[in-house]
């Protein structure tokens, strides 16, 4: 199928008029400007200038439609993974919550049975978002900054437990979080960093600790500005020391919810969008409505784009998709599309070491493809080249 009269994201980041042919699930051509590939069998679209995307990639977020990959049940990962899929999320990392280690270990087992079934029987899973790995939020985190987390199952960051981890996952641990004052993170971080991003998690650090931890080999940073110090003139914190260490690329919920819109702008300034991962951090409720959840156990009170904990009345997560982070972004916070479009597919891809597949439209990448309306709509999504409306 040739997808003609397109504005196709580019490998350098911006907008270009050309069209597209997709074969058996592959990219097999990208043109630009007035020529158009020919098709031996006359099958073309004419898309009317809409804006051609790579699916995105959300590498931290929980559920949606009532279902949590901590459920650790195929039919929750199934169904979210069909609506990721289904609004233009191709490719899923979730993230876990703080649980007892044997749940931990639970959930990660049955991930990586889910990622396993979808990779040895694809006709079951048609019109869903690759189950590519899992980021572990916790349970390695701070007491001070638990935010939503159940602060009876925090622990100091362990490398036994973490081998514990991967061995019930098969290797599908992609992230694991911690906070580098509850225990010198030395050891840890060398002991591992080959095997896993390691990431600085829901913590008090100051900008030494963290820095300490950077430069020991973890490179990432959990939901920048929440569940950490904020950011001032003498005291730098975490953001800070992020910052200065250029290999640290760092998350960023654009919901409107959880950072003000000044300091978005700025962040973008400050680190550029090849250091920027856009995630949703959306919960179960996402894609339902309003009314009380559960959240690693614990309730959540859900009211309009607010998600927060019963208990103490901390946010909780997000109820917005990853696609509508990008819109909030676009639209109400100034940042140009073709950064957001950048951050939310290009970035999070190379950060999870799938870019020779994901995140550009090349020829021989997998056709994960967004078209979106000059409004920013959805027109319709292709996963592996099938459009999971028209397969479902």
């Amino acid at each position: 199928m040739i997808y003609r009269n397109l504005k196709i994201f580019t490998e350098n980041g911006s907008f270009s008029p050309g069209a597209m042919e997709v074969r058996e699930g592959i990219i097999v051509n990208v043109s630009f400007g007035d020529f158009v590939p020919s098709a031996d069998d006359g099958e073309n679209l004419d898309c009317e200038g809409a804006f051609c995307l790579p699916g995105m990639t959300d590498l931290h977020f929980h559920g949606a439609m009532n279902c949590d990959a901590g459920d650790a049940t195929n039919e929750a990962l199934q169904t979210i993974a069909r609506y990721e899929a289904s609004i233009g999320v191709t490719t899923i990392c979730p993230a876990t919550m703080t649980e007892p280690v044997e749940k931990l270990e639970q959930i990660l087992s049955n991930a990586a049975d889910f990622r396993d079934d979808q990779f040895l029987h694809p006709e079951k899973h048609i019109g869903e978002a690759e189950f590519c790995g899992i980021n572990m939020e916790g349970p390695f985190i701070s007491m001070e900054k638990k935010g939503a987390q159940n602060e009876a199952n925090i622990l100091p960051c362990d490398a036994e437990i973490f081998r514990r981890f991967q061995k019930a996952g098969r290797g599908i641990v992609k992230f694991i979080g911690l906070a580098p004052e509850m225990r010198d993170p030395t050891e840890f971080i060398k002991a591992v960093k080959n095997e896993v991003n390691v990431a600085i998690a829901h913590t008090n650090a100051d900008y030494d600790t963290a820095l300490k931890a950077m430069k020991a080999g973890a490179k990432h940073l959990v939901h920048m500005y929440n569940a950490m110090p904020e950011m001032t003139h003498r005291n730098p914190g975490v953001i800070g020391a992020a910052f200065d260490c250029k290999e640290v690329n760092a998350e960023l919920i654009c919901d409107g919810i959880h950072i003000h819109p000044s300091v978005i702008r700025s962040t973008f300034q400050m680190f550029g969008r090849d250091r920027i991962i856009l995630i949703s951090d959306s919960l179960r409720a996402t894609g339902m409505g309003d009314g009380t959840y559960l959240l690693g156990g614990l309730e959540m009170k859900v009211e309009g784009k607010q998600a927060r904990m019963q208990r103490d009345g901390a946010i909780a997560g997000s109820v917005t998709s990853l696609p509508d982070c990008v819109r909030t972004l676009v639209k109400e916070m100034g940042i140009p599309l073709e950064d957001a479009i950048y951050c939310s597919t290009v970035t999070p891809a190379k950060e999870l070491g799938i870019a020779d597949r994901k995140g550009f439209l090349k020829p021989g990448r997998q056709a994960d493809i967004v078209f979106w309306n000059e409004d920013l709509s959805l027109r319709f999504v292709l996963v592996n080249g099938k459009n999971p409306k028209s397969e479902l």
